[in-house]
């Protein structure tokens, strides 16, 4: 199994050690690949439209390509973010708002159609659950149909503080959370996401895409003809 990690912070922090305990947890053979943010893409979107016209237009392509290559490979995708005012981190955001070519409404890659993915999130209070939220939404629109989250509150400011009595109950949750990726049954791909898809492909077909090259993307890929990336 193809594990890939992707952390919203440059350090090693408590939302990173349980998304690697998941990860460890995974019974499968596995191969393990992590990106840190912003050390690995410090970029905001400019709001320049140029990725709608070719994802290499991007001014960040080679960067952001780099990480996405190994999205599209991995088996299992697992985000992890410190919550931050309540939500997200910013890199962590920015990330997201970099792929945004990626949602059904513009140009959606079959291969996340057959993903898993987990979003992890700690605070020292309130916000995780919602701050896994922001990048879950994103990964349902990426066409991602099976999405785990876990948002804890610690009450502490890092890892070492954390007491032992809360590092159990987390111990619990990523050996379950773990069991429910470690199986290699491909996931059911749901009714929202088809309804999605489907008022998607009719939009393109009716032109009213950001452009013409995502009508052709749709055509070439077949969906436009009653083809589904799921099948």
């Amino acid at each position: 199994m193809n594990i890939l990690l992707i952390h919203g912070q440059n350090h090693k922090g408590s939302s990173y050690h349980i998304g690697r305990m998941i990860a460890d947890k995974v019974s499968a053979e596995k191969e393990i690949t992590e990106f840190f943010l912003p050390k690995d893409l410090n970029h905001f979107c400019l709001g320049c439209y140029k990725c709608i016209e070719g994802d290499h237009n991007c001014p960040f392509y080679e960067e952001k390509k780099r990480i996405m290559d190994a999205v599209e490979a991995a088996d299992l995708l697992i985000f992890t973010t410190p919550t931050y005012c309540l939500r997200a981190s910013a890199p962590m955001k920015s990330f997201l708002d970099l792929t945004f070519t990626y949602w059904m409404s513009h140009r959606p890659r079959a291969c996340m159609f057959s993903k898993k993915a987990v979003v992890v999130s700690t605070a020292a209070g309130a916000g995780a659950k919602a701050a896994t939220k922001d990048i879950s939404t994103a990964l349902f629109y990426w066409g991602i149909p099976y999405t785990k989250t876990l948002g804890v509150a610690l009450q502490a400011m890092n890892w070492k503080m954390v007491s032992e009595k809360k590092k159990e109950k987390i111990e619990k949750r990523t050996t379950k959370l773990a069991k429910k990726f470690s199986n290699k049954k491909k996931p059911f791909v749901g009714l929202k996401t088809r309804f999605i898809f489907f008022v998607m492909s009719k939009m393109q077909s009716g032109g009213m895409g950001s452009s013409p090259l995502e009508k052709t993307y749709w055509e070439e890929n077949g969906w436009l003809d009653k083809k589904s990336p799921w099948k």
